[in-house]
């Protein structure tokens, strides 16, 4: 058989790998085709959840589509993020919104001297099984062309970040994740498996820009206001689209023996750019080679 020649099983589809591999997924693996046709591209329901998606991040700076996964998906990613829950790395550490070192030339409540313990963890996207079902997720030309409507920006990405592309984050009884803003542009998140008290997701939308930090509002909702917080609580199979990287946001500590599971596909703007080796420690336990090398001044210029 030449080297070039395509091997064809009895279904006369290709077997193994191919260029086209993001258009193989089924998306009936994870999708109820029915209610949510994000492969159709002018079916009125797809539009109708678009429209859906684009006012609730321009209100909230936040999309919420109710029970988007199936219920076989929920089962197939809560059995691998189970199995591999022994690989996640834990954090103990204390960290403010912004991830960086504690500087003392600044006041003592300028916001980036304001550090909260961090305890939950990651699932690192290297460490996700071959046949992973989240991988399957992130790697469908449909996903990222239905999250790029929504968002109404594009083109968008899969994040070139091996680590953060597409992680579980855990969170078991007691654990916390302190308020902070986000490395990336585009995080999605869908939950696999709810804890059993607290886990609430709070936020608050656009508290910065590109061109203003505005530490001020950041420290009053860091030192407790609530004027600007908002508060989502997720169900299993939910899809939260969000844009983590100007709304300040966190997850309240969780209790229970039953820890909270989520998916967190992540999309960019810039192909290239991956998290900054802080973020990367900060956030994933450990930097790589890659987050030194592409380590790059930011567009926005943000603190972090």
């Amino acid at each position: 058989m030449a080297r070039n020649e395509l091997v064809i099983d009895q279904n006369e589809r290709p077997v193994g790998p191919s260029a086209y591999a993001a258009a193989e997924i089924d998306l009936r693996e994870f999708v109820d085709l029915e209610e949510f046709p994000i492969h159709d591209m002018e079916h009125p329901r797809r539009k109708a959840l678009v429209a859906h998606a684009r006012e609730g991040l321009k209100a909230f700076g936040c999309a919420h589509i109710p029970k988007f996964l199936t219920d076989h998906a929920i089962e197939a990613m809560r059995g691998e993020a189970t199995r591999l829950m022994a690989k996640a790395l834990p954090a103990d550490a204390r960290i403010n919104p912004y991830l960086t070192a504690d500087d003392e030339t600044l006041p003592k409540d300028h916001p980036k001297r304001i550090f909260a313990r961090r305890t939950s963890s990651f699932i690192n996207s290297d460490e996700l099984e071959p046949t992973s079902l989240l991988r399957k997720i992130y790697d469908s030309d449909v996903v990222v062309h239905f999250i790029g409507d929504c968002l109404n920006v594009g083109p968008i990405y899969r994040w070139a970040d091996p680590l953060g592309r597409n992680p579980y984050s855990v969170m078991h009884d007691g654990d916390y994740f302190p308020w902070h803003f986000d490395g990336n542009d585009f995080t999605v998140s869908m939950l696999v498996q709810e804890s059993e008290g607290g886990g609430d997701f709070e936020y608050c939308p656009n508290i910065r820009t590109a061109e203003a930090e505005s530490f001020d509002d950041v420290k009053a909702a860091l030192k407790g206001d609530r004027s600007k917080v908002k508060v989502l609580k997720l169900r299993e199979g939910d899809l939260q689209i969000f844009r983590g990287r100007y709304s300040l946001h966190r997850v309240t500590p969780t209790n229970g023996p039953v820890p909270r599971i989520i998916a967190l596909p992540t999309y960019v703007t810039n192909p290239y750019l991956v998290n900054r080796p802080h973020h990367a420690k900060a956030f994933y336990g450990r930097a790589m080679p890659i987050h030194v090398e592409r380590e790059m001044s930011r567009v926005d210029g943000l603190t972090d």
